[in-house]
């Protein structure tokens, strides 16, 4: 039975600009957008799942925003309480059609409304006011300093009104670029979280939590399992408020080919789910999203670990056929 908790997820509204080719700029294609951002990416997911769910994020008021704001109502999600203010959504280039080769991610996020957010510009306790559940991810404390502090006040206040808190550790490597490493920041933040979704290379990155420098893509599934054990148990000693960690496996030999599982872990068990694969992948961006969505409502709807990692990991899998940044609320 789904446990009808009320979730407040905060982070950057973005716009997606993905070319119709491996090359953005050249003569005859064109060019798709698409409203995302990890954190509007799991409310599409929840909201479609009838999960009540607010988001939270700072825009400009113009059309643009407007219309990226509509396109989450539409799917269930309430946006009242984001702030219009400031001249400029952020946004990210997409260097191929679907994120299906290697191409590049451009991002165009500073100087945003959301970016040029300050401490003392939310009132925490107004907005968390009647939400059980707050979500954020890694990539806000990495925009800048302000930010990193702007998410501290959010947990600070979630904590003492007694929302769990869920955190995304994902991690992009051209958004730390202010001066401070991930393992600066996170660990004090991920102190107040008590769901952690991510992988061991984030819990590594992140939290300073010890990874094999020899696991490749040709370390067995039993292997990672194994390493996947190890990294949790040592979360569950240094960050005592979590009970729930989950880490997700994807690998790509060619630009059609997909192989993703996930483990979930708690204090008293440790689950794998089953590996899904195909060759038919239509656009990989937002499956990581959409796994962290389904861990969040597996954890509502069962006690069951096998179950809860089946459903995160079957969301986040079937996000790979859906064109776009938001899931289809396939689970």
């Amino acid at each position: 039975m789904l446990n009808q908790e009320n979730i407040l997820v905060f982070g950057e509204l973005l716009l997606r600009f993905s070319s119709s080719e491996d090359q953005f700029i050249s003569k005859n294609h064109t060019v798709s957008l698409f409203p995302g951002g990890s954190e509007a990416n799991v409310s599409a997911s929840l909201g479609q799942w009838k999960i009540p769910c607010s988001y939270v994020s700072c825009v400009p008021d113009n059309a643009l925003a407007a219309n990226a704001l509509q396109s989450l109502e539409e799917l269930g999600v309430n946006t009242n309480k984001t702030l219009r203010q400031g001249n400029r959504l952020g946004l990210y280039f997409l260097l191929s059609a679907n994120g299906l080769t290697s191409g590049e991610v451009v991002y165009d996020r500073k100087f945003s409304s959301f970016s040029n957010l300050k401490p003392g510009v939310i009132d925490w306790d107004k907005v968390l006011d009647g939400h059980t559940w707050f979500h954020w991810t890694a990539l806000t404390p990495a925009l800048n300093e302000n930010m990193a502090a702007v998410c501290k006040e959010a947990l600070v206040a979630a904590r003492a009104k007694g929302l769990k808190i869920s955190v995304d550790l994902n991690y992009r490597s051209r958004l730390w670029d202010y001066g401070k490493q991930p393992i600066e920041v996170m660990p004090e933040l991920v102190a107040y979280c008590d769901v952690i979704m991510g992988n061991i290379w984030a819990a590594n990155k992140m939290l300073g939590i010890p990874v094999d420098d020899s696991l490749n893509r040709e370390t067995s599934v039993e292997d990672y399992k194994q390493h996947a054990n190890a990294s949790a148990k040592i979360v569950f000693e240094q960050f005592p408020q979590c009970k729930h960690i989950a880490n997700t496996y994807r690998f790509m030999d060619n630009p059609k080919h997909n192989l993703f599982y996930g483990t979930y872990h708690t204090p008293d068990g440790n689950y794998i789910s089953e590996v899904q694969e195909t060759n038919d992948v239509i656009d990989r961006i937002g499956s990581g999203d959409a796994f962290m969505a389904g861990l969040i409502y597996g954890i509502l709807s069962s006690t069951d670990g096998a179950e809860i990692i089946r459903m995160a990991t079957s969301s986040g899998y079937n996000k790979l056929f859906v064109k776009g940044d938001f899931g289809n609320g396939n689970i």
